[in-house]
């Protein structure tokens, strides 16, 4: 008992160091968000061209992930998360120091890689080192490190932007990267390394292939060279998964035998379309219709945050004793009911008495919902994976979550653009509809009890 005790405080502690690194992804892609107008303006470049300081990231940490992921079970896990960390610390430096533009982007795509090194590991540690009984509770936490972030980042990086400069919000990882590094080195426990032939081809495949998707959707298909690059990319994903048939897979196949795996990668990909596209219409939508200002609209998105704070908690503890179909759909049918609500505010009237309290409530609504699914998803998919597979498992997963956010603003954009923000909400209550209807074919193998 007492070296279970032992374990398991070893293995909180593990867990504090895993999200501090991921927080450090999380707090630059939402603070770069802020910062791009002075960016811009401090290069005498336009918004377009500045929002390539995003995007260059973007790239680099989606299209190696499948790679990475697999890296992590060939050289070990805790090794792939610290290089991660080092890499990802060394150019938020160097991009906070670019003396030009183009040194700029170079940096945050250096810098990409490293949060792509170090992404797929957090997940694959966590559910190596809890026990079954726990993994739920320690996946909510690691949600609600997410949540935290995203409610405190965009205050941070104003008041970085507007008081000392927009290179501070690069800066400020340094300190946390020294920090992360501290502690992963001196808890993140070594676990077994599982040796394993990498086949170089499917890496230059999925290289090729999600990247050219990536470039293709992240231009909205508007150009016979963006139509190029998606065929491309499709093709040479196609190629990709045959491939995987062979020694040295990225993905082995013998991942896709488990309904929870195949399920949870789905259902991840609409809530990673769900959690990058939902505030793109609803801000649109309060600001141009009913006439809030930025800082206002802003505010709405708070109590989403807060609730998903201590819902998050909550959840990761749900996940633990309630079957992952359950859990999804309870999730699922919140999240519908509140984009419904909101499709029906965007058609009635701007000037409805108490309208913002309805949105509010709807806003609260989402909170709850996604705070169902994100522990509970991530503890079905990994609860059937064999540990030599953790780190290729990890990779697919986090690869998932990215694609679907990149498809979701890509395809929400578009509806916005055509359509109107009602239209665009009520495709995403569409998509989540979806993602209610598969959670049915989680496995329904008892939960877990307890010790």
């Amino acid at each position: 008992m007492r070296n279970e005790q032992a374990d398991l405080r070893r293995a909180w502690l593990a867990l504090l160091a895993l999200a501090l690194g991921f927080s450090m992804t999380m707090l630059d892609q939402v603070s770069v968000a802020v910062a791009l107008p002075a960016i811009a303006a401090a290069w005498d470049v336009s918004y377009a061209t500045a929002v390539w300081v995003s995007s260059a990231y973007l790239l680099a940490v989606v299209v190696p992930l499948l790679a990475t992921g697999r890296m992590g079970d060939r050289f070990g896990l805790r090794r792939m998360f610290l290089a991660g960390v080092v890499v990802f610390t060394v150019f938020a430096t160097a991009s906070a120091m670019a003396p030009s533009f183009s040194l700029l982007l170079l940096a945050r795509f250096l810098q990409g890689l490293g949060a792509a090194m170090l992404l797929p590991q957090t997940l694959a540690i966590i559910t190596q080192v809890f026990p079954q009984q726990r993994r739920g509770t320690a996946l909510g936490v690691w949600g609600v490190v997410g949540a935290i972030t995203g409610m405190f980042a965009p205050i941070l990086a104003g008041y970085l932007v507007g008081s000392v400069g927009w290179r501070w919000i690069f800066l400020l990882h340094l300190p946390l990267g020294l920090i992360a590094l501290a502690a992963g080195w001196a808890w993140v426990p070594r676990l077994p390394v599982h040796p394993t032939s990498i086949d170089v081809f499917s890496v230059v495949l999925s290289f090729v292939g999600i990247g050219a998707l990536v470039y293709a959707i992240q231009g909205g298909l508007n150009s016979p060279e963006l139509w190029i690059a998606g065929v491309v990319g499709v093709v040479a994903t196609a190629g990709f998964f045959l491939r995987q048939r062979r020694a040295g897979a990225l993905v082995p196949l013998r991942l896709f035998r488990g309904r929870n795996f195949v399920v949870g990668t789905g259902t991840i990909m609409v809530m990673g379309a769900l959690a990058s596209a939902q505030f793109i219409p609803l801000m649109t939508w309060l600001q141009d219709d009913v006439g809030l200002s930025v800082e206002t609209a802003g505010l709405v998105a708070t109590p989403m945050a807060v609730v998903g704070f201590f819902m998050g908690l909550l959840g990761g503890w749900l996940s633990d004793r309630v079957r992952p179909a359950v859990m999804h759909r309870v999730g699922f049918g919140i999240l519908a009911l509140s984009l419904l609500i909101v499709v029906v505010l965007m058609r009635g009237d701007d000037r409805m008495p108490g309208l913002i309290a309805a949105v509010l409530a709807a806003v609260v609504g989402l909170g709850v919902g996604q705070s169902f699914i994100w522990a509970s998803n991530a503890a079905a998919v990994f609860g059937e994976v064999d540990p030599a597979d953790m780190g290729a498992a990890s990779g697919a997963y986090n690869m998932s979550r990215q694609l679907g956010g990149v498809l979701g603003v890509a395809v929400v954009g578009a509806i916005l653009a055509g359509f109107g923000p009602a239209a665009a909400m009520a495709a995403l209550a569409a998509l989540v509809v979806v993602g209610f209807v598969a959670a049915g074919l989680f496995s329904t193998a008892p939960v877990q009890p307890e010790h």
